[in-house]
Protein backbone atom coordinates (compact mmCIF):
# COMPACT_ATOMS: atom_id res chain seq x y z
CA UNK A 1 0.00 0.00 0.00
CA UNK A 2 1.54 3.26 -1.12
CA UNK A 3 0.44 6.02 1.19
CA UNK A 4 2.15 9.27 0.39
CA UNK A 5 2.90 11.40 3.42
CA UNK A 6 1.80 14.35 1.25
CA UNK A 7 -1.72 12.94 0.88
CA UNK A 8 -4.39 14.56 3.03
CA UNK A 9 -5.21 12.62 6.26
CA UNK A 10 -8.75 11.82 5.06
CA UNK A 11 -7.37 10.27 1.87
CA UNK A 12 -4.82 8.22 3.84
CA UNK A 13 -7.58 6.99 6.21
CA UNK A 14 -9.75 6.12 3.22
CA UNK A 15 -6.94 4.06 1.64
CA UNK A 16 -6.24 2.25 4.92
CA UNK A 17 -9.94 1.52 5.39
CA UNK A 18 -10.24 0.27 1.80
CA UNK A 19 -7.22 -1.99 2.28
CA UNK A 20 -8.61 -3.42 5.53
CA UNK A 21 -12.08 -3.95 4.07
CA UNK A 22 -10.73 -5.63 0.93
CA UNK A 23 -8.30 -7.73 2.98
CA UNK A 24 -11.10 -8.94 5.25
CA UNK A 25 -12.15 -11.39 2.53
CA UNK A 26 -9.28 -13.59 3.74
CA UNK A 27 -11.24 -14.18 6.96
CA UNK A 28 -13.34 -16.61 4.92
CA UNK A 29 -10.41 -18.98 4.38
CA UNK A 30 -10.87 -20.77 7.76
CA UNK A 31 -14.54 -21.23 6.86
CA UNK A 32 -13.63 -22.95 3.59
CA UNK A 33 -11.03 -25.06 5.40
CA UNK A 34 -13.78 -26.06 7.87
CA UNK A 35 -15.95 -27.14 4.94
CA UNK A 36 -13.08 -29.28 3.67
CA UNK A 37 -12.97 -30.97 7.09
CA UNK A 38 -16.76 -31.46 6.89
CA UNK A 39 -16.24 -33.11 3.51
CA UNK A 40 -13.72 -35.47 5.10
CA UNK A 41 -16.40 -36.41 7.64
CA UNK A 42 -18.76 -37.18 4.75
CA UNK A 43 -16.11 -39.38 3.11
CA UNK A 44 -15.81 -41.38 6.35
CA UNK A 45 -19.62 -41.60 6.60
CA UNK A 46 -19.80 -42.78 2.98
CA UNK A 47 -17.22 -45.51 3.63
CA UNK A 48 -19.08 -46.72 6.75
CA UNK A 49 -22.37 -46.92 4.83
CA UNK A 50 -20.65 -48.63 1.90
CA UNK A 51 -19.22 -51.19 4.32
CA UNK A 52 -22.76 -51.83 5.68
CA UNK A 53 -23.99 -52.35 2.13
CA UNK A 54 -21.20 -54.74 1.17
CA UNK A 55 -21.33 -56.66 4.46
CA UNK A 56 -25.11 -57.06 4.19
CA UNK A 57 -25.26 -57.94 0.50
CA UNK A 58 -26.64 -61.41 1.13
CA UNK A 59 -28.95 -60.56 4.02
CA UNK A 60 -30.42 -57.15 3.12
CA UNK A 61 -33.79 -56.82 1.44
CA UNK A 62 -34.05 -54.98 -1.87
CA UNK A 63 -35.74 -52.10 -0.06
CA UNK A 64 -32.92 -51.89 2.51
CA UNK A 65 -30.30 -51.95 -0.27
CA UNK A 66 -32.15 -49.19 -2.12
CA UNK A 67 -32.31 -47.05 1.03
CA UNK A 68 -28.59 -47.49 1.68
CA UNK A 69 -27.74 -46.70 -1.96
CA UNK A 70 -29.95 -43.59 -1.82
CA UNK A 71 -28.09 -42.61 1.34
CA UNK A 72 -24.79 -43.02 -0.52
CA UNK A 73 -26.10 -40.89 -3.40
CA UNK A 74 -27.21 -38.31 -0.85
CA UNK A 75 -23.71 -38.16 0.64
CA UNK A 76 -22.19 -37.75 -2.84
CA UNK A 77 -24.63 -34.93 -3.68
CA UNK A 78 -23.89 -33.15 -0.42
CA UNK A 79 -20.18 -33.58 -1.12
CA UNK A 80 -20.70 -32.06 -4.58
CA UNK A 81 -22.52 -29.17 -2.94
CA UNK A 82 -19.58 -28.69 -0.58
CA UNK A 83 -17.16 -28.62 -3.53
CA UNK A 84 -19.28 -25.99 -5.29
CA UNK A 85 -19.34 -23.84 -2.16
CA UNK A 86 -15.64 -24.30 -1.37
CA UNK A 87 -14.23 -23.82 -4.87
CA UNK A 88 -16.87 -21.42 -6.22
CA UNK A 89 -17.05 -19.37 -3.05
CA UNK A 90 -13.29 -19.09 -2.71
CA UNK A 91 -12.94 -18.13 -6.39
CA UNK A 92 -15.79 -15.62 -6.18
CA UNK A 93 -15.18 -14.01 -2.81
CA UNK A 94 -11.55 -14.57 -1.78
CA UNK A 95 -9.04 -15.04 -4.59
CA UNK A 96 -8.58 -16.52 -8.04
CA UNK A 97 -7.47 -20.15 -8.13
CA UNK A 98 -5.51 -19.66 -11.40
CA UNK A 99 -6.63 -22.98 -12.89
CA UNK A 100 -6.81 -21.77 -16.50
CA UNK A 101 -5.52 -24.53 -18.75
CA UNK A 102 -5.53 -27.14 -15.97
CA UNK A 103 -6.98 -30.37 -17.41
CA UNK A 104 -9.23 -30.86 -14.35
CA UNK A 105 -10.60 -27.31 -14.20
CA UNK A 106 -14.38 -27.55 -13.69
CA UNK A 107 -16.28 -26.20 -16.71
CA UNK A 108 -18.64 -24.18 -14.53
CA UNK A 109 -15.81 -22.37 -12.72
CA UNK A 110 -14.97 -20.18 -15.73
CA UNK A 111 -18.31 -18.37 -15.50
CA UNK A 112 -19.04 -18.51 -11.79
CA UNK A 113 -20.22 -15.46 -9.92
CA UNK A 114 -22.38 -14.99 -6.84
CA UNK A 115 -25.65 -15.30 -8.79
CA UNK A 116 -24.58 -18.38 -10.76
CA UNK A 117 -23.36 -19.95 -7.52
CA UNK A 118 -26.74 -19.29 -5.85
CA UNK A 119 -28.63 -20.96 -8.71
CA UNK A 120 -26.25 -23.96 -8.73
CA UNK A 121 -26.55 -24.32 -4.96
CA UNK A 122 -30.34 -24.10 -5.09
CA UNK A 123 -30.39 -26.78 -7.79
CA UNK A 124 -28.10 -29.01 -5.72
CA UNK A 125 -30.31 -28.53 -2.65
CA UNK A 126 -33.33 -29.61 -4.71
CA UNK A 127 -31.44 -32.74 -5.77
CA UNK A 128 -30.55 -33.54 -2.16
CA UNK A 129 -34.12 -32.88 -1.07
CA UNK A 130 -35.36 -35.16 -3.87
CA UNK A 131 -33.20 -38.01 -2.59
CA UNK A 132 -34.50 -37.50 0.97
CA UNK A 133 -38.07 -37.40 -0.28
CA UNK A 134 -37.57 -40.56 -2.35
CA UNK A 135 -36.11 -42.33 0.69
CA UNK A 136 -39.15 -41.24 2.71
CA UNK A 137 -41.58 -42.48 0.06
CA UNK A 138 -39.81 -45.84 -0.10
CA UNK A 139 -40.02 -46.03 3.67
CA UNK A 140 -43.58 -44.57 3.73
CA UNK A 141 -45.22 -47.52 5.50
CA UNK A 142 -42.99 -46.80 8.51
CA UNK A 143 -43.61 -43.05 8.53
CA UNK A 144 -46.41 -40.77 9.61
CA UNK A 145 -48.44 -39.13 6.85
CA UNK A 146 -47.90 -35.76 8.54
CA UNK A 147 -44.11 -36.19 8.22
CA UNK A 148 -44.40 -37.08 4.53
CA UNK A 149 -46.62 -34.06 3.90
CA UNK A 150 -44.16 -31.72 5.64
CA UNK A 151 -41.23 -33.15 3.69
CA UNK A 152 -43.15 -32.71 0.43
CA UNK A 153 -44.07 -29.13 1.33
CA UNK A 154 -40.47 -28.32 2.20
CA UNK A 155 -39.30 -29.86 -1.10
CA UNK A 156 -41.84 -27.78 -3.05
CA UNK A 157 -40.63 -24.70 -1.17
CA UNK A 158 -37.05 -25.47 -2.27
CA UNK A 159 -38.24 -25.77 -5.88
CA UNK A 160 -40.19 -22.50 -5.76
CA UNK A 161 -37.19 -20.77 -4.15
CA UNK A 162 -34.78 -22.07 -6.79
CA UNK A 163 -37.07 -21.04 -9.64
CA UNK A 164 -37.46 -17.61 -8.03
CA UNK A 165 -33.70 -17.19 -7.64
CA UNK A 166 -33.12 -18.24 -11.26
CA UNK A 167 -35.88 -15.92 -12.49
CA UNK A 168 -34.52 -12.95 -10.53
CA UNK A 169 -31.01 -13.74 -11.79
CA UNK A 170 -32.33 -13.79 -15.35
CA UNK A 171 -34.15 -10.47 -14.85
CA UNK A 172 -31.04 -8.86 -13.38
CA UNK A 173 -28.94 -10.12 -16.30
CA UNK A 174 -31.13 -8.51 -18.97
CA UNK A 175 -30.11 -5.10 -20.27
CA UNK A 176 -32.66 -2.43 -19.39
CA UNK A 177 -34.57 -0.98 -22.37
CA UNK A 178 -33.74 2.62 -23.16
CA UNK A 179 -36.52 5.19 -22.79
Amino acid sequence: MNLSSNAPPAERRGKVLSTVLFGSRWLQVPLYLGLIIAQCVYVVHFMVELEHLVAGTMSLTEEAIMLIVLGLIDVVMISNLLIMVIVGGYETFVSRLNLEGHPDEPEWLSHVNANVLKVKLATAIIGISSIHLLKSFINAPNMEVKTLLWQTLIHITFIVSAVSIAYIDRLMGRPQPEH
